[in-house]
């Protein structure tokens, strides 16, 4: 007996669907929604978007060889869900949003991922050694000599501060790279900068308060850079979700 039609086999791997069809039902080859649908999830790729001033630092990347790891976080952009790399990007910026689109595959060994899943991408361009890392709220903009810089307020010995032109580096979420104008070690303000000028008094967290002396002083909250070796990430973040697959 000839039993190639009883059964039917699938062209692809993947996780069916929930059945638009019951047993009795009569389907034909022409039913648009089939009897099941079938997702590929291993592998599975995602779409998302980097702007266009990212571009430029990415392509030398891509162009030289580099394999780029992708990370995908859940929508609240709190915990991770998969670890991937880049696979291609787009030929064309959209020029309504200012952003290109780029897709990452993901093994999704454990079938975190879905089509049609939104979640959050982090892009790992480069990896730095050797940085000066301070905290991003430290930085203040202004021309405290005359001159347009960037400066912080270095706490001294002595608890007063001083004005230090600094000049940066890559930004990575709330922490940023310092290339000249600091050493590891420094302690700079990070809070109630807005008060404070050259040779003010602070207060640094968890210290004794100095005795009253004259006029109020202004108190402000410091942080130390982080040391050499520190390694920084430049990241690229964007929005994407998996695509869809059959």
């Amino acid at each position: 007996m000839n039993l190639v039609y009883t059964h039917i086999v699938a062209p692809v791997t993947g996780r069916v669907g929930l059945r638009p069809v019951d047993q009795g039902n009569y389907v034909t080859p022409g039913d648009a929604n089939g009897i099941v649908l079938i997702n590929q999830l291993q592998p599975i790729t995602v779409i998302f978007s980097i702007p266009e001033d990212n571009v430029t630092a990415v392509m030398k990347r891509v162009q030289a060889g580099a394999t780029l790891s992708v990370e995908a976080f859940d929508k609240a952009n709190a915990g991770k869900i998969a670890d991937g790399k880049l696979l291609t990007v787009d030929n064309s910026i959209d020029i309504t949003t200012g952003t290109i689109k780029l897709r990452a595959l993901f093994e999704n060994a454990d079938s975190l991922l879905f089509p049609n899943q939104f979640v959050n991408i982090q892009l790992l361009q480069e990896v730095l050694t050797g940085q000066i890392i301070m905290p991003n709220a430290a930085v203040r903009r202004g021309a405290p000599n005359g001159v347009a810089t960037t400066f912080v307020y270095l706490v001294n010995p002595n608890s007063s501060v001083s004005v230090r032109p600094v000049t940066l580096g890559v930004v990575d979420g709330e922490k940023v790279a310092v290339t000249a104008g600091l050493k590891a070690g420094d302690v700079v303000v990070t809070e109630g900068g807005d008060r404070l000028r050259d040779g003010a008094q602070v207060q640094l967290p968890g210290s004794a308060p100095a005795p009253a002396a004259g006029a109020a002083q202004p108190a402000g909250k410091a942080a130390a850079p982080g040391a050499p070796g520190t390694p920084g990430a430049r990241r690229g973040k964007g929005r994407g979700k998996p695509a869809p697959s059959q």
